[in-house]
């Protein structure tokens, strides 16, 4: 396993930012997604080690990220949300001074360097100072330094923040080509849930510190909705009055229904069909995006919490 968290927990002070968190996350690449407060930040200072749980353990490449802290961050690549340029270095000069942090030979880390940095598209680029680079440029740096000592895993906070609809196609080519030519395994926490769909193997989504799910992502994509997709022969004006009738909310998309799904569920969806003379020739549960199925989750567990008597 990439990682695996038993009764992972942490708190500050009398604030819980994460727990308990039970996990088993695969090599591959996982989309850590969840609002603000949810936890993620949290989460990946316990697996680089920079924080220690109050209770649990987790361990990452098969390492306890508390006890080998420092072993544990030798093997994986962290692309921090924050600025943490240093402006009057070179592009090459801070790529290669990380890779010296990051326990390479001044010479290897020299070598290392150019080639990360030509493959996030820089040329001549890496010989300006950082402080004359655009905001593109210094995501692809920060990338740079992520990779430069050649980590089986990266941990990517944010990577796409602030960047034009271009800069983020540029980074997200960068992040397929990791995964898909170099085989490293990739931790992506984002805002940005379309991100998630296209470079994401599997989803862990929280909310409060709590986990609200966790597995592959087109499993949860195809399991976790609320809508079913409904086709029926002939006109579906009939059956869509039908539905109306009975407050279940239903849109027509081409020759496909979407249906709210009603409490009684698929069995609701034949009785109305029954009672308009539909034939219905597929139902089958509505395949979400990452927004649909986020944006579900947490309302559902907002709902679980107000009737805990917790904060609406």
């Amino acid at each position: 396993m990439l990682i695996e968290a038993r009764g992972l927990s942490k708190s500050y002070g009398q604030v819980a930012a994460l727990g308990p968190v039970e996990l088993n996350v695969p090599e591959g690449s996982l989309g850590l997604v969840g609002p603000n407060g949810a936890g993620k930040t949290t989460l990946l200072r316990l697996l680089l080690g920079l924080v220690r749980p109050n209770a649990g353990s987790v361990r990452v490449l098969g390492r306890d990220s508390a006890a080998n802290a420092l072993e544990v961050r030798a093997r994986v690549g962290y692309m921090p949300e924050h600025e943490c340029l240093i402006p009057e270095m070179t592009g090459v000069g801070f790529v290669a001074y990380m890779g010296r942090l990051s326990g390479l030979s001044a010479s290897t880390a020299l070598s290392r360097a150019h080639d990360v940095l030509q493959f996030v598209g820089f040329r001549e680029e890496r010989y300006r100072r950082i402080s004359e680079y655009s905001m593109g440029m210094r995501q692809r740096v920060k990338l740079a330094q992520a990779i430069v000592h050649d980590p089986p895993l990266c941990l990517l906070d944010e990577p796409t923040a602030g960047l034009d609809p271009q800069g983020r196609d540029e980074m997200l080519g960068l992040l397929r080509a990791l995964t898909k030519k170099t085989g490293k395994s990739l931790v992506l926490s984002t805002h940005i849930l379309s991100d998630v769909e296209g470079i994401c193997e599997n989803l862990l989504v929280l909310d409060g510190g709590q986990v609200l799910a966790h597995g592959p992502l087109q499993k949860l994509l195809s399991l976790g909705g609320s809508s079913l997709v409904v086709r029926v022969k002939g006109d579906p004006a009939p059956f869509l009055a039908a539905l109306a009738a009975r407050g279940i909310h239903a849109e027509r998309t081409g020759p496909e229904i979407r249906v709210q799904r009603p409490p009684g569920g698929e069995r609701e969806i034949f009785e109305v069909a029954l009672a308009t003379k539909s034939q219905v020739r597929h139902l089958g549960r509505s395949l979400q995006s990452v927004e649909d199925l986020f944006l579900e989750l947490v309302r559902r567990n907002g709902e679980a919490s107000v009737a805990a008597g917790g904060p609406s």
